[in-house]
């Protein structure tokens, strides 16, 4: 679909304007995205099993060696990834308000407490870069929503008011937290449109100034050094009263537009969009498989493999895998377990049953675990994300139970996600094998903070160098599985994929032809016969028994 037919689709009323001004735009950045990807390839990028994403904020890892957290990142990346992931996730690295970076104040900025541009520049020459557009909103502190509140025309309408007495119950709400915040402005009193949180304001994409404005900021990421762009919480983009104001047309149609963009100028970026919804809805943004996010989060894994793991069976597992399937080519899913904000189980729901997915959140709040809630339409609330580090919501910590088997069973999760089609996810706190930081909740309040804790690296790193520590059991098992997926054609995002019905407490799945790889994974506590002979690639080792908790790869004969 052309621009054309997708600006007057959305701005019908104004679309030879529009139009115009996007042309405009978008000559002013030909000779800056030329000059970013000078001497590099430009064609379209096609994920391969050599990719993974490493999640990770921008001063996740602190060092008083370096000038800036970035500076830090950039130097350990080398020894902490050892060649292993080509891509950095950045998590928002802006100057922000509230919300660890989800409420942004200056879009084009980076945030002095994390370090400059240059620092970006500097790590971009170390790995590929994943930026965050957190474009539902906006941080109340941001010069747009200031200039608003001031009365500023050019901003009058970049947000959405809404008069007293609205219905607005049709609304999906992601939190429990109001729809609505009153706010003093120059016209007076307003109720104004925040989806999240009362400092998180949300944008008016039915004003074209608005998704114009959005479009040059994503093209300057990408003259910044992105090669993949994040639409954080695409899900609400555009508000029409009446409806649920999540998946609108309009909002397929503004991705279907930012894609045709890049489509343009810069085809070697790939969009992943994030959408905490369940699986039907969230894979409506492959869109035909060649109009929309090239990515896509696959938000039901994390809690289907919490869930098989907790109760000793793959079944719902096995049962939704067999149908995964991305639309073309040129599409993929984002497989990730972990994240900053914990675990998602919205993207379960129609998989598991709601007394599966309570009795999943009871689980992770035993293990020390928060929860955060959602508002149904008839009141009640849902669990909606599990606040949990990953290795304590599989691994009770206070159960007395061998390290090494609390290693097995958590890296047989991360061999899930890395034997399923796509591109894996590797949260940094995974990577390292981190536990809970129930101290910093109290510090800051918030339930994410959990999993959220800032490492000094010359602590981290001896403790990663240790083979009998924790971390370096998990980083070392983590670099094998990378290092062999990344050498077989098998694990290729598209080739075959067939899940093996062969027992219920194991998830096995074949991947490739030349040769086939069967991944089996054991999910209860006791030793299972390998239902296939041949030699773990993992270990080298001819396997009789899969153990209890453990993986393996094997090439069939």
């Amino acid at each position: 679909m052309t621009l054309d037919v997708l600006v007057a689709r959305l701005y019908p009323q104004r679309s030879a304007e529009v139009s115009g001004s996007l042309y405009s735009l978008m000559s002013s950045y030909v000779p800056k995205l030329h000059q970013a990807r000078a001497g590099q390839h430009v064609t379209r990028r096609r994920w391969s099993q050599k990719d993974a994403i490493l999640i990770t904020y921008a001063d996740m890892i602190r060092s008083r060696q370096d000038g800036s957290p970035l500076a830090t990142l950039t130097r350990v990346l080398p020894e902490v990834t050892q060649g292993t992931i080509p891509t950095v996730h950045l998590l928002p690295f802006f100057p922000w308000s509230s919300d660890d970076g989800f409420s942004v104040v200056d879009y084009l900025s980076v945030d002095p407490a994390v370090g400059s541009w240059q620092d970006v520049a500097d790590l971009a020459q170390q790995a590929d870069l994943m930026f965050d557009a957190v474009i539902n909103h906006v941080s109340a502190e941001s010069r747009w929503f200031q200039s608003f509140l001031a009365g500023d025309p050019e901003f009058r309408s970049w947000f959405i008011t809404v008069d007293k007495g609205t219905d607005i119950s049709a609304v999906v709400r992601p939190r429990t937290l109001p729809l609505l915040t009153e706010f003093p402005t120059a016209r007076g009193p307003q109720l104004v449109w925040t989806t999240f949180s009362a400092d998180q304001v949300d944008l008016d994409y039915g004003t074209p100034e608005v998704l114009l404005a959005i479009i040059q900021v994503l093209l300057e990421y990408v003259a910044r050094g992105a090669s993949v762009i994040r639409l954080d919480a695409v899900t609400y983009l555009w508000k029409k009263l009446g409806t649920t104001c999540v998946h609108l047309p309009e909002t397929h149609a503004a991705v279907q537009l930012i894609r045709s963009v890049f489509d343009e100028l810069a085809p070697w970026v790939s969009i992943i969009t994030e959408t905490n919804v369940p699986h039907a809805e969230n894979v409506s943004y492959f869109g035909d498989g060649h109009d929309e996010a090239q990515l896509v989060y696959n938000f039901a894994l994390p809690p289907l493999v919490l869930h098989s793991l907790q109760t000793a069976d793959g079944t719902a597992l096995s049962r939704w895998a067999s149908s995964l399937a991305a639309p073309s080519a040129d599409t993929c899913f984002f497989n990730f377990l972990a994240s900053h904000d914990g675990i998602g189980v919205r993207g379960a729901e129609g998989i598991l049953t709601p007394e599966e997915l309570t009795q999943l959140a009871r689980r992770v709040e035993e293990h020390g675990g928060l929860v955060g809630y959602r508002t149904a339409p008839d009141g009640t609330a849902l669990p909606y994300e599990l606040n949990s580090n990953l290795f304590d919501a599989i691994n009770r910590p206070d159960a007395d139970e061998p390290l090494d088997v609390q290693v097995r069973r958590f890296m047989t999760a991360q061999s899930i996600m890395l034997s399923l089609p796509g591109v894996p996810g590797i949260y940094l706190h995974s990577l390292v094998g981190s536990r809970g930081w129930p101290e910093g909740v109290a510090q800051t309040g918030m339930n994410r903070t959990i999993n959220r804790e800032k490492l000094d690296a010359e602590v981290l790193l001896p403790e990663l160098a240790d083979p009998t520590h924790r971390r370096g059991m998990v980083i070392g098992e983590y670099r094998r599985l990378l290092r062999v997926r990344a050498s077989l054609t098998a694990f290729s995002p598209d080739a075959p994929s067939e899940v093996l019905d062969v027992h219920p407490g194991l998830f096995a799945i074949r991947r490739g032809t030349e040769p086939p790889v069967v991944c089996i994974h054991n999910l209860t506590p006791q030793a299972i016969t390998v239902p296939c002979p041949g030699t773990d690639i993992i270990s080298g080792q001819r396997l009789e028994s899969v153990p209890a908790w453990g993986h393996c790869w094997i090439i069939e004969e």
